[in-house]
């Protein structure tokens, strides 16, 4: 009867739901499994000889990961407003129908019950999972510690659609709620407890027995707020004294976290205080109308797009070479102990892996083992990591000298100094020890793939794997073959990226790659406004308020003055004749070399960075870069600021140096921290139009130089009237 459920009734009459989606690794509600599950809660309370019933998951990966976006995302139709409110409402009626037993909340609240439903949660339980848990008359939770819950949604700019809204404000008070519900971060069973939105944590292979001695010894109940007089917890509604404080600081604060960006956060607070003044049944009704003109923006379609199935996509291989099987990456080479090479035998050793870290001698090794420990002493300090564990990882990472311990890895991963005689030196020692078939990768940021590949015997076993710094935070990972590179190392570069849980792109071997085609642009922008007289400090706060993790001032103190005139100096050398000056080279000459301004590192950039103290705008930097008299307006610079972006994008992809308008999405929000709200800056260029983004760019082209001028495809797509996601 059940494709999706594990339905069982035992000897005292109680019915198990055991949630057991087919053919997923993890339980989340797709349209099969609400339609099993309405029908199971139907069997539950038609049938008299069931008395309750427990609801649980038959998976060991978790309870209930929410809900599958992919059948939120775009699919191309467009339902009217009332079609898709009925779907949005679907799973709250089915919820609502199991916690009434279907009965109206009037008879309810007269004094009628119905019979219990109790959730054994016996994993992780995010979102739709959460909601479900919520929705049982009670919640008996694992002691294992992998057992979380909360509210992911905001975070691909939704709300939580199934009365997560409504009934964790009844539970845990509105200051909980909406905390829980803005933040988007999972906390622990024994949090989750101490709020009172569970009701007990057993140890973990009791969970479902406990739950049915509850229904046992509960054959009749309802949920608090179908009770006559029900009150939330710390007070409720429009005036009253001791929520009115909260619910006028949370909206302050959601604005100053949100910079106004992310309509959610705000659709969540208007869902947690309507719902606290009108009945249940209407308030999960205004859910849903929230939930679904969020659901029914393009702000949020984008962000479900890039942010959940393209990067689930992305990282289960999507660009993987069909033809190479699967390989078994157990053992990894890392040349060079730096600071990249160190953050890559971290994550490597992290994630499993033996890894063999080889710099010029012992000592240096050594010390990029450090980086690790280090890492390892912060997780133990915060009880994230247990000593044991932390020197099991680290006994993972050998640290030599001597090349003959390269000879029976399974990849090498190249993260030596960036000079092509230094690199050119480790690729010919190393490819004497290791095996004819082991792919080597480099972590080159700024040489192209197929100049280091001629200093390889091998060269269709060479890539490049271009990491981010820091190594153990940055999501990204590029991934460059070269001209001669073949299918093997597309294969073992993308497998070892999914081991060590990063998101790849798969771009093309030029100058800087992708990320760093459009970040030196956006860097160099500033750059010249300071030039122009701009308020640095301007510049900074309109890119932070745009979405921007941090401003690109700050982002060029964090990257180095010195490393920007290091790559200067580089194409300069390289192109000759051929280059094309930015206008900032001055500025970094002057910086790095006149007055030792050489970035964060080196003691300071466009900041100063205080021991002990906060950073704060270098107080000289007037007396060398004079302001205007008349600034521009925050609008002036914020649209500057995106638009030197969005075309250096356009151009990327225009010149496939990126491929697909997902790969370029995915790059830009996790490469550089590109405003996430946007779903990345192809889905903003069609959301906003093709045609109104090159009329936007031409004019700023006129008004600042040719850097602004888009490629002629997007002129052509603007001509067409089309948008590069539907062509992809």
């Amino acid at each position: 009867m059940y494709k999706n459920i594990k339905f069982d009734v035992d000897g005292d009459g109680i019915a198990t739901l055991a949630i057991d989606l087919d053919g997923q690794s993890m339980n989340v509600w797709n349209a099969a499994l609400i339609e099993e599950f309405e029908a199971a809660v139907d069997k539950v309370l038609g049938d008299d000889k069931i008395i309750g019933a427990v609801v649980t998951s038959a998976k060991d990966s978790g309870f209930l990961a929410g809900a599958d976006l992919r059948m939120l995302g775009d699919s191309g139709a467009s339902p009217s407003v009332a079609d898709a409110y009925k779907a949005a409402f679907n799973l709250n009626r089915i919820l609502r129908k199991m916690e009434t037993g279907g009965k109206a909340a009037k008879a309810l609240v007269k004094g009628e019950t119905t019979k219990p439903f109790a959730a054994a949660v016996n994993g992780l339980a995010l979102g739709g999972g959460f909601e479900l848990a919520l929705a049982c008359h009670y919640r008996v939770v694992s002691d294992s510690p992998k057992v979380k819950f909360g509210f992911p949604e905001v975070q691909v700019g939704l709300l939580p659609g199934a009365g997560g809204t409504q009934r964790t404000p009844r539970l845990a008070g509105i200051q909980n709620a909406l905390q829980l519900c803005t933040s988007g971060r999972p906390i622990d069973a024994g949090k989750t407890k101490a709020q009172n939105l569970i009701d007990e944590i057993v140890p973990h292979g009791e969970v479902v027995a406990k739950a049915k001695e509850w229904v046992k010894a509960n054959p009749k109940t309802k949920a608090p707020w179908d009770n006559k007089g029900f009150k939330f917890p710390g007070g409720q509604g429009a005036m009253d004294p001791r929520v009115v404080p909260v619910f006028a600081g949370a909206a302050a604060l959601a604005q100053k976290m949100t910079n106004h960006n992310y309509p959610a956060v705000q659709k969540i607070l208007s869902c947690v205080y309507e719902g606290s003044i009108v009945p249940f049944d209407t308030a999960i009704s205004l859910e849903s109308k929230y939930f679904t003109t969020l659901l029914m923006s393009a702000q949020t379609q984008n962000m479900i797009r890039t942010l959940f199935i393209n990067k689930q996509a992305a990282e289960k291989g999507m660009a993987r070479p069909k033809s190479v099987p699967k390989l078994d990456l157990n053992k990894i080479g890392v040349l060079g102990a730096g600071m990249m090479g160190a953050g890559i035998a971290y994550v490597a050793a992290k994630s499993g892996m033996d890894v063999v870290l080889l710099d010029r001698d012992e000592a240096s090794a050594e010390k990029g083992k450090d980086y690790s420990r280090k890492l390892n002493d912060k997780g133990i300090s915060r009880g994230k990591l247990t000593k044991e564990k932390s020197e099991a990882m680290l006994a993972k990472i050998k640290t030599t000298a001597d090349y003959n311990d390269l000879k029976d890895v399974d990849l090498i991963i190249e993260a030596v100094f960036e000079d092509p005689g230094v690199k050119k030196d480790v690729i010919e020692k190393t490819e004497a020890v290791i095996g004819k078939d082991v792919v080597f990768a480099s972590n080159t940021s700024t040489i192209p793939i197929t100049s280091l590949a001629k200093n390889s015997a091998r060269p269709e076993n060479f890539i490049g794997i271009h990491f981010f710094s820091p190594v153990d935070k940055m999501p990204l990972v590029e991934i460059i073959p070269g001209q001669q590179s073949g299918d093997l190392p597309l294969a073992a570069a993308l497998d070892f990226v999914g081991k060590i849980k990063k998101t790849p792109i798969v771009v093309s071997d030029t100058r800087g790659f992708y990320a760093n085609s459009v970040v030196m642009p956006y860097l160099n922008e500033a750059m010249l406004m300071v030039k122009e007289g701009i308020n640095p400090a301007l510049i900074d706060n309109c890119a932070v308020h745009m979405g921007m993790p941090i401003g690109p001032l700050a982002l060029s103190d964090e990257t180095s003055q010195e490393l920007g005139l290091r790559i200067m100096k580089s194409a300069q050398e390289e192109l000759g004749d051929k280059y094309q000056p930015t206008g900032t080279e001055d500025l970094l000459e002057k910086f790095v070399n006149e007055l030792g301004r050489k970035g964060r590192k080196s003691g300071g950039g466009f900041y100063d960075y205080p021991e002990g103290g906060k950073k704060h705008l270098w107080p000289e930097l007037s007396k060398h870069f004079p302001p205007l008299e008349n600034q521009p307006s925050p609008e002036e610079v914020k649209e500057r600021l995106l638009y030197c972006q969005l075309v250096a994008v356009a151009r990327c992809y225009a010149a496939d140096v990126v491929h697909d308008p997902a790969s370029a999405d995915l790059g830009a929000i996790f490469g550089w921290g590109f405003a996430p709200w946007t779903g990345g800056p192809m889905s903003h260029i069609d959301t906003i139009g093709v045609d109104k983004f090159v009329e936007t760019a031409d004019r700023l082209a006129k008004k600042y130089g040719e850097r602004f001028a888009p490629p002629d495809l997007f002129r052509e797509k603007a001509k067409a009237g089309e948008k590069f996601y539907k062509a992809a």
